[in-house]
């Protein structure tokens, strides 16, 4: 019976890890296959879709399902994360400025990491909740940005995810490759999809008081 299960949970782990790898080659392929510009946002919310999809225990062949998804979302998706993804080149760029300039810049560069990381967390929620919530795209960001203030524990761990995934990446950077986009934009579905719930369950609780 241990065997039996053993057996099971490696299985399980094995298809876990090529659903995810599955999963990164096609945001990498659309995202391409736009032009990274026009690419990124759509290919990246159809994978958010797709990954809930999955968590939600739906059985559907990913590449069809990514293309039908991916035209679908195109629009959305590109307004959705392009501005998001154009604050991120700033405050790096901003960030890789005032470490050039050494310790005089020490404030500034900090204050372009602490932004960066907001904006991290902010949109660590947000996608999850778009593909999640039938909400308008001008609703997004305030419900994000509350969530992300009235919530700072989850708010910690996505943002420790995060930055593992990437540290992971940097020292093994063909893991990265075909790991990191999937594995992130999963562990982040699946977090929010709970801290969600878990948001939802308090709110009633209240309501019921």
């Amino acid at each position: 019976m241990s065997g039996t299960g053993w057996s099971i949970k490696l299985y399980d782990a094995a298809d876990e890890a090529m659903w995810t790898v599955r999963l990164n080659c096609c945001w990498l392929a659309f995202t391409l296959l736009g032009g990274v510009v026009l690419g990124l946002g759509p290919a990246t919310l159809t994978a958010y879709t797709l990954a809930r999809r999955r968590i939600f225990g739906e059985s559907f062949h990913i590449f069809p399902a990514f293309h039908a998804t991916f035209r679908r979302e195109f629009r959305r998706g590109t307004l959705l994360v392009l501005p998001a993804a154009a604050a991120a080149v700033v405050l790096i760029g901003n960030y890789l400025f005032f470490a050039s300039l050494g310790a005089k810049a020490s404030l500034p560069r900090l204050g372009s990491l602490l932004a960066l990381a907001v904006l991290g967390v902010i949109t660590a929620y947000l996608l999850p909740m778009a593909v999640h919530y039938n909400l308008r795209g001008r609703q997004l960001l305030p419900k994000a940005s509350l969530l992300a203030l009235a919530r700072p524990a989850s708010s910690v761990v996505l943002l420790f995810a995060a930055v593992t995934i990437a540290y992971v990446s940097a020292k093994f950077p063909v893991l990265g490759i075909l790991l990191a986009g999937g594995a992130w934009i999963q562990l982040n579905t699946w977090l929010c999809l709970r801290f969600f719930a878990e948001n939802e369950a308090r709110l009633s609780l209240k309501g019921i008081s």
